[in-house]
């Protein structure tokens, strides 16, 4: 195997961090990015770099990538990880918290690929991946913006799929489903704060109550956030990666669910319980 030069987002915790740590432990030279440096000791004591990185901040994307080209001339590598979520009716969730939102999982994302598709179109060869959901394919109630944030990411990664296919450069999306990651941990007081108190409420309770009690049995239930690092750096090492990988508690049950049902049976099982 030839150790490729790595570029990870969102190395701080969850999926992140346990891809930086399983693609510097199968010996590739990795570089993690996040907000929060300290929370990469992990990362940095096995002998990986970290870089303070704002995914908003565009001279934090740009000086994160460079940091890298500097030491070391390359990246071959770019797993697109870093995320945000947002839990509410449309009706009631504030645009800036959705434009915010946008800015994280599709433009962070979009603008890292455009910093290193030069040097990857020039060697002929780079794998860009990006983390996405099952939330990529289907949609469920109070988490429209995530959703279609997930979505938009999807679509992006195809298009540029093909694009960048002519170069030698592979776009790869990750569809994890229910992952154990402290990711989904503010859900409930996020559902009680933005359509608590409304037209929703009752909706936004059921589900509240729900997530708290998915919470507590994720430790049985729940993927192990290495599995999906696994499947991360299977896609980086193969000479010719699938298009997509699902991976995860529940993902390809429920997207098999939504590809087969009719779009009101779909909607009448998941909101059976919540209206």
């Amino acid at each position: 195997m030839v150790a490729k030069t790595c570029l990870v987002t969102g190395a701080s915790s969850g999926i992140g961090h346990a891809t930086a740590l399983e693609l510097l432990h199968a010996g590739h030279f990795v570089y993690g990015a996040a907000r929060r440096v300290g929370k990469m000791a992990a990362l940095r004591d096995a002998g990986g770099r970290t870089l303070a990185m704002d995914a908003t901040d565009e001279e934090d994307l740009k000086r994160a990538v460079d940091t890298v080209l500097d030491e070391r001339g390359r990246i071959d590598v770019l797993v697109n990880n870093a995320g945000a979520v947002v839990h509410g009716a449309v009706e009631d969730t504030p645009q800036a918290m959705a434009r915010a939102l946008f800015e994280v999982n599709v433009f962070a994302a979009a603008r890292l690929a455009q910093l290193v598709l030069p040097g990857m179109r020039q060697r002929g060869s780079g794998t860009i991946v990006n983390v996405s959901s099952i939330g990529g394919e289907i949609a469920l109630p109070l988490g429209a913006w995530y959703y279609a944030s997930k979505h938009a990411l999807e679509a992006l990664s195809d298009a540029l799929r093909m694009e960048t296919a002519q170069f030698g450069v592979h776009v790869v999306v990750i569809q994890p489903g229910i992952i154990k990651t402290d990711f989904e941990a503010g859900t409930a007081r996020q559902l009680r704060e933005i359509s608590g108190n409304g037209a929703y409420r009752r909706m936004a309770e059921a589900m509240a109550r729900a997530a708290e009690g998915l919470v507590g049995h994720q430790s049985d239930q729940a993927t192990d956030p290495g599995v999906v690092a696994a499947t991360i750096r299977e896609a980086v090492e193969s000479d010719r990666p699938e298009t997509r990988y699902v991976v995860g508690w529940q993902a390809e049950a429920l997207l098999q669910l939504n590809r087969t049902l009719p779009d009101r049976e779909f909607d009448a099982r998941i909101t059976g319980s919540l209206v």
